[in-house]
Protein backbone atom coordinates (compact mmCIF):
# COMPACT_ATOMS: atom_id res chain seq x y z
CA UNK A 1 0.00 0.00 0.00
CA UNK A 2 1.76 3.20 -1.14
CA UNK A 3 2.03 5.77 1.60
CA UNK A 4 4.00 8.97 2.09
CA UNK A 5 4.94 10.05 5.62
CA UNK A 6 4.34 13.78 6.07
CA UNK A 7 4.17 15.83 9.25
CA UNK A 8 3.72 12.77 11.46
CA UNK A 9 1.02 11.12 9.33
CA UNK A 10 1.21 8.30 6.78
CA UNK A 11 -0.90 9.39 3.80
CA UNK A 12 -2.23 6.85 1.32
CA UNK A 13 -1.87 7.80 -2.34
CA UNK A 14 -1.99 6.32 -5.83
CA UNK A 15 -0.26 7.62 -8.94
CA UNK A 16 -0.83 6.45 -12.51
CA UNK A 17 0.22 7.59 -15.97
CA UNK A 18 2.60 10.24 -17.29
CA UNK A 19 2.38 13.85 -18.34
CA UNK A 20 0.94 16.89 -16.58
CA UNK A 21 0.41 15.93 -12.90
CA UNK A 22 -3.24 16.15 -11.84
CA UNK A 23 -3.80 15.88 -8.08
CA UNK A 24 -7.29 14.97 -6.86
CA UNK A 25 -8.42 16.15 -3.41
CA UNK A 26 -11.52 14.54 -1.92
CA UNK A 27 -14.32 15.88 0.26
CA UNK A 28 -14.83 15.77 4.02
CA UNK A 29 -15.29 12.26 5.43
CA UNK A 30 -14.70 10.86 1.92
CA UNK A 31 -11.61 9.37 0.27
CA UNK A 32 -9.75 9.06 -3.00
CA UNK A 33 -11.68 5.91 -3.95
CA UNK A 34 -14.48 8.11 -5.29
CA UNK A 35 -12.21 9.25 -8.12
CA UNK A 36 -12.16 5.74 -9.60
CA UNK A 37 -14.14 6.97 -12.64
CA UNK A 38 -11.30 9.37 -13.44
CA UNK A 39 -8.85 6.54 -14.23
CA UNK A 40 -9.18 7.13 -18.01
CA UNK A 41 -7.49 10.51 -17.50
CA UNK A 42 -4.27 8.58 -16.74
CA UNK A 43 -4.06 7.80 -20.46
CA UNK A 44 -3.22 11.48 -21.01
CA UNK A 45 -1.91 12.76 -17.67
CA UNK A 46 -0.21 11.69 -14.47
CA UNK A 47 -3.11 11.27 -12.04
CA UNK A 48 -2.44 11.36 -8.31
CA UNK A 49 -5.10 10.65 -5.70
CA UNK A 50 -4.49 11.28 -2.02
CA UNK A 51 -6.34 10.50 1.21
CA UNK A 52 -6.15 13.28 3.80
CA UNK A 53 -5.02 12.29 7.28
CA UNK A 54 -7.86 10.65 9.20
CA UNK A 55 -9.65 9.68 5.96
CA UNK A 56 -9.76 6.59 3.76
CA UNK A 57 -6.63 4.49 3.98
CA UNK A 58 -4.46 7.20 5.54
CA UNK A 59 -3.37 7.14 9.16
CA UNK A 60 -6.04 8.07 11.72
CA UNK A 61 -3.93 10.55 13.67
CA UNK A 62 -5.30 12.01 16.89
CA UNK A 63 -4.26 15.54 15.97
CA UNK A 64 -4.06 17.79 12.95
CA UNK A 65 -7.64 17.74 11.66
CA UNK A 66 -7.88 21.32 10.41
CA UNK A 67 -7.80 22.75 6.91
CA UNK A 68 -4.50 24.57 7.61
CA UNK A 69 -2.86 21.28 8.59
CA UNK A 70 -4.33 19.44 5.60
CA UNK A 71 -2.85 22.19 3.39
CA UNK A 72 0.55 21.80 5.06
CA UNK A 73 0.28 18.05 4.50
CA UNK A 74 -0.42 18.70 0.82
CA UNK A 75 2.64 20.94 0.53
CA UNK A 76 4.82 18.32 2.19
CA UNK A 77 3.37 15.60 -0.05
CA UNK A 78 4.09 17.63 -3.20
CA UNK A 79 7.64 18.17 -1.90
CA UNK A 80 8.15 14.49 -1.16
CA UNK A 81 6.83 13.46 -4.58
CA UNK A 82 8.82 16.23 -6.31
CA UNK A 83 5.67 17.56 -7.96
CA UNK A 84 5.37 21.02 -9.48
CA UNK A 85 3.25 22.67 -12.17
CA UNK A 86 0.31 20.57 -11.01
CA UNK A 87 -3.38 20.87 -11.77
CA UNK A 88 -5.32 20.58 -8.52
CA UNK A 89 -8.82 19.09 -8.65
CA UNK A 90 -10.61 19.85 -5.39
CA UNK A 91 -14.01 18.33 -4.70
CA UNK A 92 -16.03 19.94 -1.90
CA UNK A 93 -13.66 20.20 1.10
CA UNK A 94 -10.82 19.50 -1.35
CA UNK A 95 -11.41 22.99 -2.76
CA UNK A 96 -11.32 24.46 0.74
CA UNK A 97 -7.94 22.78 1.27
CA UNK A 98 -6.78 24.22 -2.05
CA UNK A 99 -7.82 27.75 -1.03
CA UNK A 100 -6.13 27.29 2.35
CA UNK A 101 -3.03 26.13 0.48
CA UNK A 102 -3.10 29.30 -1.63
CA UNK A 103 -3.48 31.39 1.54
CA UNK A 104 -0.33 29.81 3.02
CA UNK A 105 1.85 29.01 0.02
CA UNK A 106 0.53 30.88 -3.01
CA UNK A 107 0.02 29.43 -6.49
CA UNK A 108 3.59 28.99 -7.77
CA UNK A 109 3.19 25.20 -7.82
CA UNK A 110 -0.03 25.23 -9.81
CA UNK A 111 -0.69 25.43 -13.53
CA UNK A 112 -4.44 25.12 -13.05
CA UNK A 113 -7.25 24.52 -10.59
CA UNK A 114 -10.53 22.64 -10.92
CA UNK A 115 -13.01 23.48 -8.16
CA UNK A 116 -15.85 20.96 -7.94
CA UNK A 117 -18.98 21.82 -5.99
CA UNK A 118 -17.74 24.17 -3.28
CA UNK A 119 -18.35 27.69 -2.10
CA UNK A 120 -15.89 29.81 -0.09
CA UNK A 121 -18.02 29.77 3.07
CA UNK A 122 -20.73 27.35 4.23
CA UNK A 123 -21.87 29.14 7.37
CA UNK A 124 -24.62 31.75 7.22
CA UNK A 125 -23.33 35.31 7.60
CA UNK A 126 -25.08 38.68 7.41
CA UNK A 127 -22.85 39.83 4.54
CA UNK A 128 -23.02 36.55 2.59
CA UNK A 129 -26.20 35.26 0.98
CA UNK A 130 -25.06 31.74 0.09
CA UNK A 131 -24.64 30.17 3.55
CA UNK A 132 -26.25 26.75 3.87
CA UNK A 133 -26.56 26.37 7.63
CA UNK A 134 -26.39 28.29 10.90
CA UNK A 135 -24.77 27.45 14.22
CA UNK A 136 -27.84 25.57 15.44
CA UNK A 137 -27.63 23.17 12.50
CA UNK A 138 -23.87 22.86 12.91
CA UNK A 139 -24.34 22.04 16.58
CA UNK A 140 -26.82 19.36 15.56
CA UNK A 141 -24.27 17.82 13.18
CA UNK A 142 -21.66 17.83 15.94
CA UNK A 143 -24.05 16.01 18.24
CA UNK A 144 -24.92 13.42 15.58
CA UNK A 145 -21.22 12.78 14.96
CA UNK A 146 -20.84 11.76 18.60
CA UNK A 147 -24.16 9.99 19.20
CA UNK A 148 -25.28 8.47 15.89
CA UNK A 149 -22.60 8.41 13.17
CA UNK A 150 -24.76 6.21 10.94
CA UNK A 151 -27.57 8.76 10.91
CA UNK A 152 -25.03 11.50 10.15
CA UNK A 153 -23.73 9.46 7.23
CA UNK A 154 -27.17 8.96 5.69
CA UNK A 155 -28.04 12.63 6.16
CA UNK A 156 -25.04 13.49 3.97
CA UNK A 157 -25.69 10.80 1.38
CA UNK A 158 -29.32 11.83 0.94
CA UNK A 159 -28.16 15.29 -0.18
CA UNK A 160 -25.19 14.25 -2.33
CA UNK A 161 -26.56 12.26 -5.24
CA UNK A 162 -29.37 12.70 -7.75
CA UNK A 163 -29.86 9.13 -8.92
CA UNK A 164 -27.04 6.73 -8.21
CA UNK A 165 -27.22 2.98 -7.53
CA UNK A 166 -27.33 1.59 -4.01
CA UNK A 167 -23.76 0.34 -4.42
CA UNK A 168 -22.45 3.93 -4.66
CA UNK A 169 -24.50 4.95 -1.63
CA UNK A 170 -23.05 2.01 0.28
CA UNK A 171 -19.51 3.07 -0.67
CA UNK A 172 -20.22 6.56 0.63
CA UNK A 173 -21.65 5.13 3.84
CA UNK A 174 -18.61 2.88 4.32
CA UNK A 175 -16.16 5.76 3.90
CA UNK A 176 -18.02 8.20 6.13
CA UNK A 177 -18.35 5.67 8.94
CA UNK A 178 -14.71 4.63 8.59
CA UNK A 179 -13.64 8.02 9.98
CA UNK A 180 -13.48 7.87 13.81
CA UNK A 181 -16.06 10.16 15.49
CA UNK A 182 -13.46 12.45 17.15
CA UNK A 183 -11.91 13.13 13.74
CA UNK A 184 -15.34 13.59 12.16
CA UNK A 185 -16.27 16.25 14.71
CA UNK A 186 -12.94 18.07 14.45
CA UNK A 187 -12.70 18.41 10.68
CA UNK A 188 -16.44 18.87 10.09
CA UNK A 189 -16.50 21.81 12.48
CA UNK A 190 -13.26 23.30 11.17
CA UNK A 191 -14.23 23.21 7.51
CA UNK A 192 -17.70 24.55 8.27
CA UNK A 193 -16.54 27.79 9.86
CA UNK A 194 -13.68 28.74 7.51
CA UNK A 195 -14.15 31.72 5.21
CA UNK A 196 -12.14 31.90 1.98
CA UNK A 197 -13.87 34.83 0.28
CA UNK A 198 -10.64 36.86 0.44
CA UNK A 199 -8.57 34.00 -0.99
CA UNK A 200 -10.73 33.16 -4.02
CA UNK A 201 -9.58 36.28 -5.98
CA UNK A 202 -5.94 35.34 -5.27
CA UNK A 203 -6.19 32.16 -7.35
CA UNK A 204 -4.37 33.58 -10.37
CA UNK A 205 -4.15 30.40 -12.46
CA UNK A 206 -6.66 29.13 -15.03
CA UNK A 207 -9.62 27.77 -13.10
CA UNK A 208 -12.53 25.51 -14.01
CA UNK A 209 -15.52 25.65 -11.67
CA UNK A 210 -17.86 22.64 -11.85
CA UNK A 211 -21.45 23.00 -10.69
CA UNK A 212 -23.94 20.18 -10.22
CA UNK A 213 -27.20 21.97 -10.97
CA UNK A 214 -29.39 19.47 -9.11
CA UNK A 215 -27.55 20.36 -5.92
CA UNK A 216 -29.22 20.16 -2.51
CA UNK A 217 -26.14 20.20 -0.26
CA UNK A 218 -24.91 23.65 -1.32
CA UNK A 219 -26.38 26.72 -2.97
CA UNK A 220 -25.76 26.95 -6.70
CA UNK A 221 -25.18 30.66 -6.15
CA UNK A 222 -22.26 29.89 -3.83
CA UNK A 223 -20.51 27.86 -6.52
CA UNK A 224 -21.26 30.57 -9.09
CA UNK A 225 -19.70 33.06 -6.64
CA UNK A 226 -16.39 31.19 -7.02
CA UNK A 227 -16.52 31.47 -10.81
CA UNK A 228 -17.47 35.15 -10.64
CA UNK A 229 -14.69 36.08 -8.22
CA UNK A 230 -11.77 34.01 -9.51
CA UNK A 231 -9.79 36.12 -12.01
CA UNK A 232 -9.40 33.52 -14.80
CA UNK A 233 -12.32 31.15 -14.26
CA UNK A 234 -14.87 29.42 -16.43
CA UNK A 235 -18.03 27.76 -15.14
CA UNK A 236 -19.21 24.33 -16.31
CA UNK A 237 -22.73 23.25 -15.40
CA UNK A 238 -23.69 19.58 -14.99
CA UNK A 239 -27.46 19.49 -15.29
CA UNK A 240 -27.87 15.84 -14.25
CA UNK A 241 -25.63 15.97 -11.19
CA UNK A 242 -25.88 16.88 -7.56
CA UNK A 243 -22.76 17.14 -5.41
CA UNK A 244 -20.69 14.57 -7.35
CA UNK A 245 -20.57 15.32 -11.11
CA UNK A 246 -17.35 13.29 -11.45
CA UNK A 247 -19.43 10.23 -10.45
CA UNK A 248 -22.84 11.18 -11.77
CA UNK A 249 -21.68 12.38 -15.21
CA UNK A 250 -18.20 10.89 -15.22
CA UNK A 251 -17.61 10.69 -18.98
CA UNK A 252 -18.58 14.30 -19.55
CA UNK A 253 -16.65 15.41 -16.46
CA UNK A 254 -13.50 13.66 -17.68
CA UNK A 255 -13.86 15.20 -21.15
CA UNK A 256 -14.38 18.70 -19.74
CA UNK A 257 -11.39 18.42 -17.36
CA UNK A 258 -9.13 16.94 -20.06
CA UNK A 259 -10.04 19.71 -22.51
CA UNK A 260 -9.50 22.37 -19.84
CA UNK A 261 -6.02 21.05 -19.05
CA UNK A 262 -5.06 20.73 -22.72
CA UNK A 263 -6.42 24.13 -23.73
CA UNK A 264 -5.77 26.30 -20.68
CA UNK A 265 -3.08 24.80 -18.43
CA UNK A 266 0.17 25.32 -20.31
Amino acid sequence: MPTESVNGADLYYETTGDGVPVVFLHGVLMSSRFFSEQKPLAEEYQTITLDFRGHGRSEKTEQGHTLPQYARDLESFLDAQDLSDVVLVGWSMGSLVAWEYVRQFGTDRFRGFVSVEQQPLDLEQEDYEHGVFGFDELRGLMELAQTNPHELAWSFIDEMLVDEPDSVEQQLFDEITRVPPPITSAILFDQSVRDYREVVPEVDVPTLVCLGEDETMLENGGVEYVADNTPDAELERFSNSGHCPFLEESERFNHVVSSFIADRCH
